[in-house]
């Protein structure tokens, strides 16, 4: 394709600043952000080898459309960034950014040519001129001149910035290419449809055969090991791969087998009333009735007509007959929960029941025989009860019988993501949404909090982020965290920007006695302050020092101070060149 006759170079003129500000560096951590989005710095020649080696196990057909596939999700990625934090942006801002990105990310320089968008008519044509291609050069050095372009995963990063933001699929094609001989790279971008061959390209987004042959033996293998061994397999409400999660899990299997009384003690909200309907789905009973009965959620003066039932007058405004909870669970199972909340006077009825397996209703005289195995809950020390005497001792050894501890879910840091993924899943399916997963950021956050309130937390935490998360994106830090307070953040060590905070309300006062102890020096503190500046600003470096009482400059000067001091580990943004300091140095 020949070139044009005349080529109107365009300049923006907004700086790359405002996005360096953007990409935060760690050295504590060993992390790279780029907003909530972590990122990688690697090597352009083992980069390159792992292409070669792609290239020459699965093909060069195949090897392309897996790159482009996989520029693609970066440009998405990319997209995500730019449309959180620049809404109000005109089209040619927006399109921009992705070329700044593209070449504050080293993968290559990008001028714009022409550049024609209307997101609103959806309307875009774009022409840019790629120079230092990485991907052109290393594909020339392993394989010589090419006939075809071979920038594969700059295109997909192209079309999947641009599809991302335009709401339509944008195809770009390279019309020269350094793999091809060419100076530099010069790609074309306009909507798919436009484009002759575009069935092609549309087949090589969708995945190559090779993926749907290994998916589909992927899962014949899991639908094999679940037939050879269908009693290892978890159920759906049970989520799980941690050492603690699983000594608990192997309890609860070894008690299904039996009708053992069970007794499930662990914090509120740890998932007792999932594992005890999981006890009963694995028993000899999963075919009867599953009851369960909150005992803190019913007055004292009613809890023995709803465990034992009532017969008619037995008290002012008994109108009928009616059975407790243990007839309705005859031939299954009955789970009380918070037992330790029993009153004493049905503590003794209960406990009768469990020795002769039969009840009373109240205003009756006639016993009638029940099989009914019990399951119990608490999340309070019964034996201190008992020696407060407000639990009878005697009921505390009946149900007693086999103890399952349920770990707190900060003790289960691996399955924090699991579970996480699990509410997504359901919550996006009740709201009609599809979201892409979360965050780099909101993971390191999940992992982070302590999780009082469990996974019952957890649950509504992730529901409110479905909500809040626009469709088709990740859900982000603060839309799982909008509920919390600053002072409730700080109370836990987290901020709303999932980095650890203090964990204490007087955090100025220990701050300035950590300093003073010679637990933390004076550049420690300076870099914390800053860090916490840049995150709140969102990266905005002239927020950032407005907040701190800088001018830009010196904030950019202290910055460029700090990553020089081996002292100083800060989660801090890169300082923009050229800002020289409006104050001496100290």
């Amino acid at each position: 394709m020949t070139k044009p006759r005349s080529i109107k170079r365009i300049t923006c003129d907004a700086t790359s600043s405002d996005l360096r500000g953007l990409v935060h560096f760690c050295a504590e951590t060993g992390q790279i952000w780029l907003h909530e989005h972590r990122m990688l710095l690697v090597h352009a020649e083992a980069q390159g080898g792992m292409r070669r080696e792609l290239i020459d196990t699965l093909g060069m057909e195949r090897a392309r459309g897996l790159l482009i596939r996989m520029g693609f999700a970066s440009g998405m990625h990319d997209a995500e960034v730019f449309s959180r934090r620049d809404q109000g942006a005109t089209d040619y801002e927006a399109f921009m950014t992705g070329t700044q990105l593209h070449t504050l990310e080293g993968i290559v320089k990008v001028t714009t040519l022409k550049l024609e968008a209307d997101r609103a008519a959806g309307k875009y044509y774009g022409e840019f001129l790629w120079e230092n291609s990485w991907e052109g050069q290393w594909h020339r050095k392993h394989y010589g001149t090419y006939a075809e372009p071979v920038c594969w995963s700059q295109i997909g990063y192209a079309c999947g910035y641009t599809t991302a933001l335009m709401g339509r699929p944008i195809l770009y094609k390279e019309v020269e290419c350094v793999g091809m001989g060419d100076n530099n790279c010069r790609v074309i971008g306009k909507p798919i449809e436009e484009w002759e061959d575009a069935a092609d390209y549309v087949r090589i987004f969708n995945g190559e055969s090779i993926a749907d042959q290994l998916i589909d033996l992927q899962t014949q293998v899991v639908q094999l090991r679940s037939a050879i061994n269908e009693k290892e397999k978890l159920p759906a409400d049970i989520v799980g791969n941690s050492p603690a999660f699983r000594a608990a899990y192997e309890l609860l299997k070894q008690a299904a087998t039996s009708q053992i009384t069970v007794l499930l003690l662990g914090e509120t909200g740890v998932g007792k009333e999932v594992f005890a309907r999981t006890l009963h789905d694995r028993g000899a009973r999963r075919n009867e009735s599953f009851i369960a009965i909150n005992c803190a959620a019913i007055p004292h003066d009613l809890v023995e007509s709803e465990l034992f039932g009532v017969e008619k007058g037995a008290f002012t405004g008994a109108l009928a007959s009616r059975p407790g909870r243990f007839e309705r669970a005859d031939g299954g199972t009955l789970f009380l929960d918070e037992i330790g909340d029993l009153p004493l006077s049905a503590q003794a009825k209960l406990l009768r029941v469990l020795q002769e397996g039969e009840i009373e209703r109240l205003g009756d005289h006639k016993t009638r025989k029940i099989n009914v195995r019990l399951v119990a809950a608490t999340n309070v020390d019964l034996r201190h009860l008992v020696k407060e005497g407000k639990f009878r001792s005697d009921l505390y050894y009946r149900l007693n019988a086999f103890q399952i501890k349920i770990p707190p879910l900060r003790e289960r840091k691996e399955d924090i993501l699991l579970l996480a993924e699990r509410f997504m899943e359901k919550y996006s399916a009740i709201q009609g949404k599809k979201l892409r997963g979360f965050t780099d950021k909101a993971k390191r956050a999940l992992l982070a909090y302590p999780w009082p309130g469990n996974i019952r937390e957890l649950q509504n935490m992730i529901d409110r982020g479905v909500i809040l998360a626009p469709n088709g994106s990740r859900i982000e830090v603060d839309q799982m965290f909008s509920a919390y307070s600053d002072d409730q953040a700080l109370e836990f060590g987290l901020d709303s920007n999932g980095s650890l905070g203090i964990d204490h309300p007087e955090a100025g006062k220990d701050l300035c006695e950590a300093v003073l102890n010679g637990v933390m020096t004076l550049d420690q503190v300076e870099t914390m302050l800053i860090e916490a500046a840049v995150d709140k600003a969102q990266g905005n470096l002239s927020a950032a020092a407005r907040v701190l009482g800088l001018t830009r400059p010196q904030l950019a000067y202290r910055l460029g101070r700090l990553q020089e001091n081996d002292s100083a580990r800060p989660d801090v943004a890169l300082a923009p060149a050229g800002d020289p300091p409006s104050e001496p140095r100290k």
